[in-house]
């Protein structure tokens, strides 16, 4: 008893403190405003204290949305006690554009592994010279020289959609009009499309046949630091941690201690052992990928490109650095195109017009029985790109708003001096819901990309994000989106589940699409 009555000024200590942390400074600094940010509307009455509200909103899974709606009323909110929403997109370019003085915030050190890839890395000098060794591997000239792995996973792809084909369903189901039987629904197409990048860009970054089209499942070997190896679900591996980190990283200064202490929960502990198991699957890449490098084997794919320059002179990177370069290539190069491919044919299958429309341009230049679209046949075709495009705008890949760090000296955005070390961000949903850029901006209409009209629109896209830090492997998506969405259009059909139907999305730092059963057969040339 006395034990209990000893520990008790202890606990009261703890809370008082505890209080003091969370609470009283936050408040005491919110009527301070040595920033000038007490100005903006509060996303909630107390994100001007905490970042809890946003927190609470990234846990519904359609945060972005829900900025895009405020927005509409809010050029500015601020989100948490320092950092900033913009709804206004001509502020794309004061905070990510190629003369801005922001840099990526603190989010993106406290997320890192022991090494920065170029998606992470804040030093400038360090991401110059990371995109300087990495720019040669992502050049579209080197990935066009590539497009034979890519079309070797689509006629793998199109084995299996092959298999599972049912006869040509009548009028009313073909034009969504009606449901089809659904002993015919075999084939889950989102699932597909994530095996389909998955295999791709190992082959492309690592020389590795992957098998995951051919085998129809994603289990792969891991490797742990020690050399054991184990058997794992790659996607199972694929999403959780930015998943967690979607939940959890907005209190930065409390993040790393927060990311510890939530593991006790079942819930988050999945998630840390699924984040473990990507981890040493990407071990596994690597080294296997590494001891053929050190075996002799010269080949040609974006492993090679890390080590050696194209003179062959090495370019003497730590292993976990190389390694880390791999994971973040295997992570946003098969995610966010599995997401993009999946997002175009949905809208594609709900609009029949605008199939149609599409489907015209490609059999114009695609012979009957050509299988896969060849690259030079297709990426110019202006109503394709125009698709892609606008499937990109309606659902970004990464809607998430990439935070920004405002230099210490400040800087002027939207005209208006925003003090130094503040962090600010646009998302892509809310810029690309923007009607003012995009009338009617939740139809997907892909004329709007046409022509000069569509050029002048190409300043507030940002599906790949602006600027020097966007994203480098915008080259090897669209060439993969464009030949698998050519190629799926014209050799098949498909028909949805039934009228109506949605595609369930979940957002993370990325979109976390559900599955998509869907009736597929092969098409009747006219």
């Amino acid at each position: 008893m006395l034990s209990v009555f000893a520990a008790a000024p202890y606990a009261v200590g703890l809370l008082g403190v505890s209080f003091i942390v969370l609470f009283a400074y936050p408040y005491v600094e919110y009527l301070r405003d040595p920033k000038g940010l007490r100005k903006y509307p509060n996303l909630h009455p107390i994100s001007g204290i905490s970042a809890l509200p946003f927190m609470l909103l990234a846990w519904t899974g359609s945060r972005s949305m829900e900025l895009s709606r405020l927005h509409k009323k809010h050029p500015v909110i601020r989100t948490g006690p320092n950092t900033l929403s913009y709804g206004d997109t001509r502020a794309i370019k004061d905070i990510y554009g190629h003369n801005t003085k922001c840099t990526k915030d603190e989010s993106y050190n406290i997320t890192s592994g022991s090494h920065f890839n170029l998606a992470d890395v804040i030093d400038k000098p360090d991401h110059a010279r990371k995109r300087k060794v990495l720019s040669s591997a992502y050049a579209l000239k080197n990935l066009e020289s590539w497009e034979y792995k890519v079309t070797d996973k689509i006629q793998r792809m199109f084995k299996h959609f092959d298999a599972v084909c049912t006869d040509a369903p009548k009028e009313d189901v073909a034009s969504g009009r009606a449901a089809p039987d659904q002993k015919d629904v075999t084939l889950d197409l989102r699932g597909w499309n994530n095996f389909f990048t998955l295999d791709a860009i190992a082959d492309i970054g690592l020389s590795e046949k992957l098998g995951l089209l051919d085998q129809g499942h994603d289990l792969v070997t891991a490797e742990r630091k020690d050399g054991t190896t184990y058997t794992t679900s790659l996607r199972d591996a694929l999403y959780p941690t930015a998943r967690k980190q979607s939940y959890i990283v907005w209190n930065y200064a409390w993040y790393p201690v927060i990311n510890k202490m939530v593991n006790i929960f079942p819930f988050f502990n999945k998630m840390q052992k699924a984040g473990e198991n990507w981890e040493n699957i990407m071990w596994r890449r690597g080294s296997e990928r590494l001891r053929r490098y050190d075996a002799g084997e010269k080949l040609d794919d974006f492993f090679q490109a890390l080590m050696e320059d194209k003179n062959g002179n090495p370019n003497n990177l730590e292993f976990g650095e190389v390694v880390a370069e791999c994971n973040i290539m295997m992570n946003a190069g098969s995610v966010t195109t599995a997401v993009a491919i999946t997002n175009c044919m949905y809208q594609l299958i709900k609009n029949p017009d605008i199939l149609a429309k599409l489907r015209e341009e490609l059999d114009n230049v695609l012979d009957e029985d050509e299988s896969v679209a060849d690259y030079d046949k297709v990426k110019h075709l202006p109503y394709l790109r125009a698709v892609l495009d606008e499937s990109l705008r309606l659902f970004s890949p990464t809607p998430h708003g990439l935070p920004r760090e405002t230099p210490p000296e400040g800087t002027n955005i939207l005209g208006e001096w925003v003090a130094g070390n503040t962090s600010v961000s646009m998302s892509a949903l809310v810029a690309h819901r923007d009607e003012k850029i995009y009338p009617n901006a939740d139809k997907f209409i892909p004329e709007r990309f046409l022509g000069e009209e569509g050029k002048a629109l190409q300043p507030y896209f940002i599906a790949f994000s602006a600027g020097a830090r966007s994203c480098i492997g915008r080259n090897i998506s669209y060439l993969e989106q464009t030949k698998a969405v050519a190629s799926m259009v014209h050799r098949y059909d498909f028909a949805l589940s039934y009228p109506g139907w949605e595609l369930k999305r979940e957002e993370t730092m990325n979109w976390i699409l559900g599955d998509m059963p869907v009736k597929v057969w092969r098409r009747t040339m006219a």
